[in-house]
């Protein structure tokens, strides 16, 4: 360069910019640190006053405890067979079999009332294997207990009717009587308290 300024030595002037930038990128880093411990410290005292971990854990333990089962439901009282009376009807053409019915039916402890032909309403037009009929009492109690004898019958109740007996009336699909063993087996499942199953867990 001309004039009277001349640059002399072999070494040049530093640039001040560089060191500045470097004083601000240290103390960018210093606030985030800084700031991010009080955000930490915030929380925890947060968690202390709500017991924010307290809750968590029970919440936890919550969703993977079962709940509890619930008591198992008392057994069914029902009528002894010795306490049902049956009246047996034949709605068929074949002869005897009322009466053949009836002696079954007692030898299996039941009392037998009326043993005859079926009714004109009846008569010859049960196509199944039979009839149970009784008063709307008998639904949930005399019926249920006749059924296991002939599972295959129709039940029907009449709210109309008197008296506790319920009618055996016998169709034309009728074969007999259930085995004396699967009749007891159905007898002591129906009377028999059910357990209720344990509750499935929480879901979380």
């Amino acid at each position: 360069m001309g004039g009277q300024y001349k640059i002399t030595g072999d070494r040049y002037p530093r640039m001040r910019p560089a060191r500045r930038r470097g004083r601000i990128a240290v103390a960018a880093v210093a606030s985030v640190t800084v700031l991010g411990v009080l955000g930490w410290g915030t929380l925890q005292l947060i968690d202390v006053f709500t017991g924010g971990d307290k809750a968590s854990a029970a919440g936890a333990a919550g969703c993977a405890t079962p709940a509890k089962a619930s008591a198992s439901p008392a057994a069914v009282v029902l009528p002894k067979p010795g306490q049902v009376t049956v009246n047996v009807l034949n709605a068929t053409t074949r002869s005897g079999l009322a009466q053949k019915t009836a002696d079954e039916l007692k030898k299996r402890g039941f009392r037998v009332g009326d043993v005859s032909n079926a009714p004109e309403k009846y008569d010859k037009k049960v196509v199944g294997a039979g009839v149970l009929l009784g008063p709307a009492a008998s639904a949930k109690t005399a019926l249920p207990v006749l059924g296991t004898q002939l599972p295959g019958a129709e039940r029907q109740t009449d709210a109309a009717r008197k008296g506790a007996a319920v009618d055996l009336i016998i169709g034309n699909a009728f074969k007999g009587l259930a085995k004396p063993a699967a009749a007891d087996a159905a007898l002591a499942e129906l009377t028999a308290p059910r357990p209720t199953p344990a509750a499935e867990k929480k879901s979380c």
